[in-house]
């Protein structure tokens, strides 16, 4: 859905609650299926003596014929009882054991009583639903939460809605025809100002196109495959650049065998081929040595990239592809060797009169430019994806995250006051807690929002989006608030029920001068400001922070935020802890820490510095070996004007000098190549982020010294050693 929120268009992954039952009964001749699901989450599921947490979901019943779970005990209708739950083979197994699933009963949330009537196979990492170990009935999940009944026929209530086309029904068909559906149902008023339209994104876009930018996709994760596979294939044409470079600079001593091959009949199709087939067999043997070095390195990259990739040793497109890209590499590498090599004429090469020219090695010298070009901008934008990282990892958080640790409330014993006030109490007395406070949400998630906040003041045409969170006695005290302006929540204020607390950007929002004690409505009741705290960043390090509005409110409490006391060990404190919880309400004892739940926000970014980083330093070795074959060849080339020089009264410092400045004019060359292109494309990479760093002049200027330093320490062995030689040997035989 695109919606007009804060005078920008938002696109979210969640429909209206009353838009699936429009789907079935206005639009279903668009449709083969519509189906209904909650929001993924965590529940306690009991067996017995067993109980665990496990991540799962409430859908209608032709979810498991949508998705086509392969069904390893029951059948594709086994959601359709109301009281049915199906398991992953995973979550039968930690429920269950060797036992038979089928027909057990299971109770969630300590709640509602389920019977197993179906266990699916285990979805691979790859799948969107791959973290689903449970899915329950729908109807159940309605019937237990009475609060739902009324949400489901509020259009600005949401939740996920997916549908399967019928055959011969295009996506862009349906999007016209439900694009006002919601407008349909709401007022004039809010339709004006939220301008919200209903749009189908197909499944295969899911992943990789994420980003969405005045209401239409502009990328995603495909950026990162194009942008590896683009770095994929640099790296591989630097080994075909060496390539090119080592079998053009032997062309003198390989001049007389193409001369004889030619005088004693070869054509020059037959030389091209000999040369074509000698790369060939380079690529090919590469590409045996590469599945080897895959292999052994797969689950050491899997652990990088957060992955489950697996050979595709059975797959036929996989084998096809790869013949194709060895015989593509062959010839890439070796059409201009094979061109170049076998246009010599065999007269003057047998004479020994040829010589390559003034401009020999010009494709030589292009081909180390471009090299360089390649290693200079993958080293800069190494360093400016590490800087953003680092940037955004320092961004003030509005709070302190160290020794706060989350625990989620999903039993009904939490939801009384007598037992929450009963936990607390026997936690502070523990001496193993600072503090202890209830929230609608994590201190690092956004759960709920609303547009129903109205201030002196607002102008009626914008449509205000603010995060929303209900939070308890001590809550601002327990993570660590800090004010800039009024008070916290407080016992001592009976009025703090209609009292609200509002974060910055929300004041900066509503444009008031003193934002205390002003009177503000929201859901229609009215409120107080009592303080203005600095921003919490709850959401991405890398977006502005929301404007959002905190309440007072004991039943709206669904997660527990404890500070660990700092003089005690963390494993002490947490045996502590686990032990009030068990005295106090037994459960599982499920708890998150907040720093790790903050960090785990960086490991996509992560993820691609340590990928970018290990390409820069592949192009930057394999540029490295090139540039030293080159010096080698140059080298032993001027051997003999080196041994003159020399004996000419040349110092080694001085021939050092001469045959190092060639390679370093070549690198600065790329430098002047290469640092327009990553800037350009890393400033194009940063803009995805509202909280970014800029392309530093420093970054630029180490990133070419570096590539100087390595040209230098590459060429100068060659160059020494060449350098250092006896002239006598170089000019006692011609």
């Amino acid at each position: 859905m695109n919606q007009t929120l804060n005078s920008e268009v938002k696109t979210t992954a969640e429909c209206p609650m009353p838009a699936s039952e429009a789907l079935k009964n206005t639009y279903g001749n668009y449709f083969k299926r519509v189906v209904t699901a909650w929001w993924e989450s965590d529940h306690l599921l009991e067996v017995g003596e067993t109980k665990t947490m496990l991540k799962g979901t409430f859908i209608e019943p032709e979810a498991l014929e949508m998705f086509s779970y392969k069904m390893k005990v029951g059948t594709l209708a086994s959601l359709q009882d109301e009281s049915s739950i199906v398991l992953s083979e995973s979550a039968a197994k930690t429920l269950f054991g060797d036992r038979d699933p089928l027909n057990q009963s299971i109770r969630i949330d300590n709640d509602v009583e389920v019977k197993v009537t179906g266990v699916f196979e285990q979805l691979p990492h790859n799948s969107r639903f791959y973290n689903i170990e449970f899915l329950g009935n729908w109807d159940m999940w309605v019937a237990s939460n009475a609060w739902l009944e009324a949400d489901m026929h509020n259009w600005s209530k949401t939740i996920s809605t997916f549908v399967e086309l019928n055959e011969g029904v295009s996506v862009e068909e349906v999007n016209r025809a439900i694009a006002d559906l919601k407008k349909k149902n709401i007022s004039v008023e809010q339709a004006g100002s939220e301008n919200p339209e209903l749009f189908l994104e197909p499944m295969a876009r899911w992943h990789l196109y994420t980003i969405f930018k005045d209401g239409k996709s502009v990328g995603g994760r495909i950026q990162l495959v194009w942008l590896f596979g683009t770095i994929g294939a640099f790296v591989l044409f630097l080994a075909c650049i060496n390539f090119m470079n080592l079998s053009t600079a032997q062309s003198e001593r390989r001049a007389r065998e193409v001369g004889i091959r030619k005088s004693i009949g070869s054509m020059r199709s037959q030389l091209i081929q000999q040369f074509l087939s000698e790369s060939f067999v380079v690529v090919f043997g590469a590409y045996c040595i590469a599945l080897a070095l895959v292999t052994a390195s797969l689950p050491l990259f899997n652990q990088l990239t957060d992955k489950q990739m697996a050979w595709p040793w059975n797959n036929l497109y996989f084998w096809g592809a790869s013949a194709m890209f060895i015989v593509f590499t062959s010839f890439v590498s070796g059409s201009y060797p094979a061109l170049y090599l076998s246009s010599f004429q065999p007269v003057k090469v047998l004479k020994g009169t040829f010589k390559g020219g003034k401009f020999a090695a010009t494709p030589r010298k292009v081909l180390v430019i471009v090299q360089f070009t390649v290693s200079i901008a993958l080293i800069i934008g190494t360093v400016v994806v590490w800087q953003q990282i680092q940037y955004a990892k320092d961004r003030p958080v509005g709070y302190t995250r160290a020794g706060l640790i989350m625990v989620r409330k999903t039993l009904d014993e939490f939801f009384t006051n007598n037992n929450s006030e009963t936990l607390r109490n026997e936690l502070m007395r523990s001496s193993a807690v600072e503090g202890v406070a209830e929230s609608s949400n994590p201190a690092t998630e956004v759960w709920f929002n609303s547009t129903s906040l109205e201030w002196r003041g607002k102008d009626p045409n914008v449509q205000a989006d603010f995060a929303t969170m209900a939070v308890t006695h001590d809550f601002g005290k327990t993570v660590g608030w800090t004010f800039v302006d009024g008070r916290d929540f407080s016992r001592e204020h009976s009025t703090d029920s209609t009292g609200v607390v509002l974060n910055e950007t929300a004041a900066r929002l509503m444009s008031l001068e003193n934002p205390v004690e002003e009177e503000i409505t929201w859901d229609g009741k009215k409120y107080k400001v009592i303080g203005v705290i600095k921003d919490m960043v709850m959401t991405s390090p890398y977006e502005p922070v929301k404007p959002t509005a905190y309440k007072l409110s004991y039943d709206e409490a669904y997660m527990i935020t404890i500070r660990i006391n700092p003089a005690m060990s963390v494993g002490e404190a947490l045996s502590k802890i686990e032990n009030v919880f068990q005295s106090v309400i037994p459960s599982v004892f499920d708890y998150k820490f907040v720093d790790q739940e903050y960090a785990n926000k960086f490991a996509s970014e992560e993820r691609v510095g340590r990928l970018a980083t290990i390409f820069a330093i592949l192009a930057i070795f394999i540029s490295c070996m090139g540039l030293f074959g080159m010096a080698s060849f140059v080298a032993e080339q001027r051997r003999k004007e080196i041994g003159i020089r020399k004996i000419l009264g040349a110092s080694v410092r001085n021939l050092w000098t001469m045959l190092s400045f060639e390679f370093v004019q070549m690198v600065l060359l790329a430098c002047a190549i290469g640092i327009p292109v990553a800037w350009f494309y890393l400033n194009e990479w940063l803009q995805q982020f509202a909280y970014r760093v800029n392309v530093s002049v420093w970054v630029i200027v180490l990133s070419a010294a570096g590539a100087l330093t390595i040209t230098i320490i590459t060429v100068s062995f060659q160059t020494i050693r060449a350098s250092m030689a006896d002239p006598v040997r170089s000019l006692r035989s011609e």
